[in-house]
This record gives C-alpha cells, structure tokens and sequence, in this order.
C-alpha cells in the first residue's frame, strides 16, 4: 500500500468534500434510508476514513446529471468555504454524452476547475473516465473519452492530483459491476471503486470486493429480451429528457450539503437515524 496520502490541515480538522454528478453521488447503489436514496462510494470512503483515523467530517456536493459547468457554478465555491483537506473529482462524463460538446474547451474548463481545487491545499483525488460498452450508438463517443482520460491524467500530473486510473479496471468489464441503466455503478461497482480510492490514498480498510461464479452466458433469446428492456426502460426515456431539457437531478439537492462528523461506528445510516423527518 501507498504511504498514507491524507491528514489533518493546520487547524487540526480533517475534511473530505467530494464533487460531482451521479458518479458521486451514489446513483446505482441503492439505499433507503440515506439521502436521495443511494449510498455510493464516496459515502464509503468517508466512513472508511473515520474507522481508520476518528474525527473526519464529510460534504457531497455531488447531484446526477450535473455538466462541468454546473458543479463550476454551484460547488466549487462551497467546497473552497469548507476548507477541505481532501477533494474527489468526477466532473465531464455527462457532457461527453451530449451532442455537440466541444472536448477541447470542455477540458480548458476541467483544468480551471482542478487549478482551483489544488490551489486549496487539500489533496485531490481525480478520475478517468470507463470506457462502457453499452451500445453500438455509443461508440462515436469512445474518442471523446479517450481525450477526457489522457488530459485528466496530464493534470492528475501537473496539479499532483491522486489519480484513480478507472479505465484500467478489468473488474469493471464484469455485467454485474453495473446497474440495469448500464451507465451507473450497482452496489458491487461503488464497493469495489470505493476500495480503490482507499488503496490510492494509501488508508487502511475493510472493503471487500465481491468473489463471483464466472457469469451466466445468455441465449440469443435472452440476450435479446435485455436489450428490449434497456432500450425501453433507460435509452428512450433518456432521450425525451434531453429534448425537454429536463434531467433527473432537477429536484434534488446535494446529500450531504454541509460537512458533518462521520461516526467511526455505524457510519452515515447513524446519522440518518437521528435527524428528523425533512
């Protein structure tokens, strides 16, 4: 393992604020009882941290379907007033997705954004983006993502960001990695994933990766029947969003909007467990 990447700032505080979209949000790993209904690796990191080293405080600014210029305009500002000492970074991976996104510029932006971030002091974890092979439709978007990784790793360098190096995970090419929507992280994904931030940090933890049988191979007939109801349930509802210009974080806010203390025990479902109803 890594030397341990993460520690107090002067004032003693020890403050991990994650930025993002739905990737850190926690959308895929499902949970009740938590805010917006996920839990996602990032929660998981946070928890980890307290176990490791008692005393950590926790903010997710992240919301689905955030654009980079939206978590420029509505996070970045509150995480610098947090006075984080450590910051992960997922931004860009839903204006890959949009027709007509100039990657060029698009990176111009995520670099103002990481300079900012840098600039604090905090550590910085940042992610390339997986190549999800979902559909034959997607694949003019391989190119933009393939320019995403490269210049986030360029940066990862230049700002000495950590770098979660996502892309190069084979575990990730397992179906059962994924959510029905097949963009999102399920509950084995953000496990894994956050296992991954730990080890890169260099922090101790308990995370476990599930051990599985190799998957079932599927029938033409059944392959066929999924791919009917991806189409249905996620590629069709998705594209009337888009014409409408509605997207599925329109409603919500951030899960954890102000930093609280994560217990070392129970984790954030304890805190869940004493705030009354919103």
């Amino acid at each position: 393992m890594v030397e341990n990447l993460v520690g107090p700032g002067a004032d003693g505080r020890r403050v991990y604020v994650a930025l993002g979209d739905s990737f850190t949000e926690g959308v895929g790993d499902y949970n009740s009882r938590l805010p917006n209904g996920v839990r996602g690796w990032a929660d998981r990191v946070a928890e980890q941290l307290a176990k490791a080293d008692p005393g950590w405080e926790y903010a997710n600014l992240a919301i689905r379907s955030k654009r980079l210029r939206h978590i420029i305009a509505e996070q970045l500002e509150p995480a610098l007033a947090m006075k984080p000492t450590l910051i992960t970074l997922y931004a860009g991976g839903n204006d890959i997705l949009d027709i007509g996104t100039d990657i060029r510029a698009l990176m111009k932006d995520y670099e103002f954004l990481v300079a900012r971030l840098a600039s604090s002091g905090a550590t910085v974890v940042l992610f390339t983006g997986f190549d999800v092979r979902v559909s034959a439709l997607l694949e003019p978007l391989k190119r933009r993502n393939a320019v995403y990784n490269q210049r986030v790793r360029e940066l990862a360098a230049r700002y000495e960001a950590v770098l979660v190096d996502y892309w190069c995970f084979d575990a990730f090419y397992d179906p059962r990695m994924w959510d029905s929507d097949r963009l999102h992280m399920s509950k084995a994904g953000h496990k894994y994933l956050a296992g991954q931030v730990l080890n890169q940090l260099g922090v101790a933890h308990k995370v476990k990766s599930k051990d599985w049988e190799p998957p079932a191979k599927l029938g033409v007939r059944g392959w066929g029947r999924r791919q009917r109801r991806w189409v249905n349930d996620w590629v069709l509802p998705l594209f009337v969003r888009k014409l409408r210009g509605l997207t599925l974080g329109d409603e919500l806010r951030p899960r954890w909007p102000e930093p609280v203390r994560v217990p070392p025990k129970a984790g954030l479902k304890k805190l869940t467990a004493k705030a009354p109803p919103d």
